[in-house]
Formats: C-alpha cells, structure tokens, sequence
C-alpha cells in the first residue's frame, strides 16, 4: 500500500502507545500541510521558485484532500508559508481526516482512554506497526548512508527535521550524524527546502508564543 507523505509523516508523529510526541498540536498540522503541498509537487501539480508556489497542472488527482488544495493554489501566487497556513485555517480537523483515512487502510485504530478515571482522550495505536517501521527504517536506510536518496525519501526526511522529529527515528550517538546528513539532504529539492523553511518558521513562532504564555502563567519559570 501506497500511503501519502502525510499519512506517513502522521505515523511518524505518534509514539509507540498511539499519542503524539510532546510537540504543539498546530506543529503537527503544519508538517500535514507540508506533506499535502510536497504531495502535489511529486506529482508535478506545482513548483516553487525562491518566493512562491506556482501551480503548473490543475489536473484532478483523484484523491479529494489533494483536489481541494489544487483548487485554493489556483486562486492565486504565494509563498509556501502563506499556503501551508491557508491549509491548516481552511481544511477543518485536517488531523483527523488523515487519522480516519489511516483508520480505513487498516493501519491504526481509535481507542478511548480515561485519564484519572473521568477525563477522555483518544490514542491511535498501529495495528501491527508494519507501516510505522517500514517508514522509519526507509529514513534510517537513507539518512545513515551515504547512498544518493529516493526523491520522495528527500521530501519525508526534510519534515522530520523540521517538525523536530530526529529523535523519534535515531538514537542519541546516532543523533550528531544524522543531523549533518538530514541538513544537506534537505537541500537537494527547490520545494521541499520552501516548505521546510516554512514550518520551521511556523514552528518557531509556536516555540515562542509557547514560552511566552508559559512565562506570564507562571512567571517563577522565567
């Protein structure tokens, strides 16, 4: 089964009990809103040069999620962050549509938890971790040699770096090597370096606002 980068991306953001990483919930949807545009790149849907995104086919995909983003990139000429906002404000629950369509690949399931016995909270635990793994060993494959990389492997790795994901796939005497490959990696594709620095940007900013809320709560902290 061919799953999309952000289906994958999305296996790469939960832990082994089904939650996800302790990274802000909005981090998570701009790396799915990354995933989505660098999804229409690979199939040639759009480009990008150093400032924008350009949409060079708006021909179907056949697939409703990427058809509806082909529709906003029509509108007008804008920049990766520009869209990758747009996606995350305009697709409602973005996270939970690719959550259900992994639900119907039969690759994850939804499971209620109780937290102190009232409170509920959902997990999304892997069925067999089939997918899960064979996506993090393509990236260790990748990353940990020095063969010349899969363009699709470029795309994903380059996600995983800039959502902060590196330490959910290597270990930590494997982290400094990692880094420095996943760094020149991520330069080998015009898009993918637009989108990367993007959600890096966004991340950023959600890293700040974080501390700053942090720090006016509890002001001992600062």
């Amino acid at each position: 089964m061919n799953l999309t980068f952000a289906e994958e991306f999305l296996l790469l953001a939960l832990d082994d009990r089904g939650c996800f990483v302790n990274i802000p919930a909005m981090a998570v949807e701009y790396g799915l809103a990354g995933a989505l545009l660098m999804e229409l790149a690979i199939m040639n849907r759009i480009d990008a040069d150093l400032d924008n995104i350009i949409l060079v086919n708006a021909d179907p995909t056949g697939d409703a999620l990427l058809d509806s983003i082909l529709a906003m990139l029509g509108t007008e000429r804008n920049s990766a962050k520009f869209w990758i906002k747009e996606i995350s404000i305009r697709i409602e629950n973005l996270r939970d549509m690719l959550i259900q369509r992994l639900v119907e690949h039969g690759i994850l399931k939804i499971q209620q938890h109780k937290v102190l016995w009232v409170f509920s909270s959902r997990r999304y635990p892997c069925i067999n971790n089939r997918e899960e793994e064979e996506v993090k060993a393509r990236i260790r494959r990748t990353v940990l040699s020095n063969d010349i990389p899969d363009p699709r492997d470029i795309v994903l790795i380059s996600l995983v770096y800039s959502c902060d994901l590196v330490d959910m796939i290597f270990t930590e005497t494997e982290q400094d090597k990692a880094y420095e490959r996943i760094e020149a990696i991520s330069k080998m594709d015009l898009i993918g370096q637009a989108v990367n620095r993007a959600v890096l940007e966004l991340n950023r900013l959600i890293a700040e606002a974080v501390t700053s809320v942090t720090s006016m709560t509890n002001p001992m902290r600062v």
